[in-house]
């Protein structure tokens, strides 16, 4: 199998607020990544403190949400100047890694 250098990239935010839309409106219909994968969390807090969570009854629309893609390093560094302008500090992560894309 044969594999490449990829950036991995995690961004954490909520559901509400419309950030999330942006931030998948970028990823998917501008930069075209090679994928992107969205998890909705169960409860969460950030610096602020204050609680998303859901229990079994009340099922939140508030709750936090971690989008994670990767691609190649220079297409994730386009993507990242964008990014930095729409999420908070903090709330992104990047690590390398490899993956095994077609050419």
């Amino acid at each position: 199998m044969k594999t490449c250098d990829v950036t991995m990239v995690r961004v954490y935010c909520t559901e509400s607020g419309g950030r999330m839309d942006k931030i998948l409106g970028l990823l998917h219909d501008q930069a075209k990544l090679a994928g992107v994968t969205v998890f909705r969390g169960m409860g969460g807090f950030g610096p602020s403190g204050k609680w998303h969570r859901s229990d079994w009854l009340d099922m939140s629309l508030d709750l936090p949400v971690t989008i994670e893609f990767f691609d190649r390093p220079d297409k994730v560094a386009a993507v990242l100047e964008q990014l930095h302008l729409i999420v908070p500090p903090g709330h992104l992560v990047t690590w390398a890694a490899q993956a095994n894309l077609e050419d």
